[in-house]
C-alpha cells in the first residue's frame, strides 16, 4: 500500500508541476494561484537558490554552473524534446511488451493510428522552417498581415536581424529569427511556434492527449478484473474506499510498472494536452496567438489604468498636416514627432485582408491625451472598444491556421 501511495503521489507531483511551468506564464493565470506558484518555481525559487550560494559559497557554486544554464535556459537545444521522445517511446513500449498479448484483437487494430501521429507532428512542428522570417521571404511576410497600429505598428525595425518588422512577427533570440505569426517557442519540439507549423502542434496536442487517454483505458481494460469488489457498502463510503484501495493494490501489484505505472502516468497527465489545447482554441477562437493574448492583456490593464487613447488614422493625418501647414512651435514639433512614433507617416503596404479598421492606439503616461493634440482622442475604458483586426470569427480564424496562415 505504501509503495502504491508513493508511486501515485510521485505522478501526481510531475504532473502538477508540469501544468505549471505550462500554464503558469499564461496572462489569464498570471493573477491566480496557478501563475504564483509558477513565479515560486521558475523566478523565486531559482533566485533564493542565487542568494543562498552567495552567502554559503560567495556564489562559487553558481558560476561554475552558469554556463550549464545558460545553455539549459537561454540557448536552443534538443534535450527537451529528446527526453520528451525517450518517455514517449519507452512508455509505449514497456506496455506493448507486457500487456499486447492481454488484450483483444478489437483493441490492438487501432494501435497505429493512435501511437504514429504524436510523432508526425513533432517531426513536422520541429523541421518547419518557413515561418522564420529571412531576406528572401521578408518582402512577403510584410504583405501576410496588415498592421494594426495597436499592437503592430509600421515603424518597427528589429534589433537583431535590422529589416522592418512584418505585422504579427517577433524576433526570437533562441532561434536567432524573427517569426512570422510568432506565437511561443516550444520546447517540446525544440522551435518556434509560427504561421506554418502552429498547425502541427495542435495536431501533437490532439494526439498526444488521445494516446494519453487510449493507453490509460487500455491499462485498465487488462486491470479492471482485478478492481472489482463484492462490497456491499455504499459508493464512496469509508468501507467501500478502504476496499477499492487494497483491490488497486493488488492491481497495481499485478500489472507492475510496465502496464499499472504507465496506465497511472497517462491517465494523470492526458489532462494536460487537453487543457492546452483547449486554450489554444479560446486563442484561435478569439484571432489571437500566445504573444498577442499577452499584450492585449498588457492594453487591457492600461485601459482599465485609464491610460489608453484611440483615434482614427485618417483623422490625424489630416490633423497633422492642418498642424505641419498653419502651427509651428513646440507643439508642432511634438505633435510630428508623436506622428513618428505611431508609424503614422509609414506608407500602408496593400495587403488582401478580409476586414479593415482605422484605428490608432496610444498609452500615456499621464493618463492624458497626447500634449497638444486632444482634440483627436478618446479616452479608450474597455477593451470592447478595441478593434481585433485580425479576428475574423471563430471558423474563419481556425481555417486560416490549418491552411498555415
Amino acid at each position: 500500500m505504501e509503495t502504491y501511495k508513493k508511486v501515485l503521489v510521485g505522478i501526481l507531483l510531475i504532473s502538477l508541476v508540469t501544468f505549471i511551468a505550462l500554464f503558469g506564464r499564461l496572462p489569464a493565470l498570471r493573477r491566480t494561484p496557478i501563475g504564483w506558484l509558477y513565479r515560486v518555481l521558475c523566478l523565486h525559487g531559482p533566485n533564493a537558490l542565487k542568494a543562498i550560494d552567495r552567502r554559503t559559497t560567495s556564489g562559487r557554486v553558481t558560476s561554475r554552473s552558469k554556463s550549464l544554464f545558460n545553455y539549459l535556459f537561454y540557448q536552443k537545444h534538443p534535450i527537451i524534446l529528446i527526453l520528451f521522445l525517450a518517455l514517449m517511446t519507452a512508455s509505449i513500449s514497456c506496455f506493448l511488451s507486457s500487456g499486447l498479448s492481454k488484450l483483444p484483437l478489437s483493441l490492438i487494430i487501432p494501435m497505429p493510428t493512435v501511437i504514429f501521429p504524436p510523432y508526425y507532428f513533432t517531426y513536422r512542428a520541429a523541421v518547419n522552417k518557413s515561418h522564420y522570417i529571412t531576406d528572401a521571404n521578408h518582402f512577403q511576410r510584410l504583405h501576410d498581415y496588415p498592421f494594426d497600429h495597436a499592437l503592430f505598428r509600421p515603424n518597427k525595425v528589429c534589433g537583431t536581424c535590422q529589416f522592418r518588422k512584418p505585422a504579427r512577427s517577433k524576433h526570437c533570440s533562441l532561434c536567432g529569427y524573427c517569426v512570422a505569426k510568432a506565437d511561443h517557442h516550444c520546447p517540446w519540439t525544440n522551435s518556434c511556434l509560427g504561421r506554418d507549423n502552429y498547425r502541427f502542434f495542435l495536431g501533437l496536442l490532439l494526439s498526444l492527449g488521445t494516446l494519453e487517454v487510449y493507453g490509460a483505458y487500455l491499462a485498465f481494460y487488462i486491470l479492471r478484473p482485478y478492481l472489482y469488489t463484492n462490497s456491499t457498502a455504499l459508493l464512496f463510503s469509508k468501507e467501500y474506499m478502504v476496499e477499492f484501495g487494497h483491490r488497486a493494490v493488488i492491481a497495481v501489484n499485478a500489472g507492475g510498472l510496465s502496464i499499472a505505472g504507465v496506465g497511472l502516468l497517462a491517465g494523470s497527465t492526458a489532462l494536460l494536452p487537453f487543457a492546452l489545447l483547449a486554450y489554444h482554441a479560446y486563442l484561435i477562437w478569439a484571432g489571437m496567438t500566445t504573444n498577442e493574448s499577452s499584450k492585449w492583456a498588457d492594453w487591457r490593464d492600461d485601459i482599465y489604468s485609464g491610460h489608453v487613447f484611440r483615434s482614427e488614422r485618417a483623422t490625424l493625418l489630416s490633423f497633422h498636416g492642418l498642424r505641419q501647414n498653419g502651427v509651428t512651435g513646440p507643439e508642432g514639433a511634438s505633435s510630428k514627432g508623436l506622428a513618428r512614433d505611431l508609424g503614422l507617416a509609414e506608407d500602408e503596404l496593400d495587403v488582401r485582408w478580409p476586414i479593415s479598421s482605422d484605428q490608432v492606439l496610444v498609452r500615456t503616461s499621464d493618463a492624458h491625451p497626447p500634449k497638444g493634440q486632444e482634440a483627436p482622442w478618446k479616452r479608450v475604458r474597455s477593451l470592447r472598444e478595441v478593434d481585433n483586426l485580425y479576428d475574423l470569427g471563430g471558423w474563419q480564424n481556425l481555417m486560416e491556421v490549418l491552411k498555415g496562415r
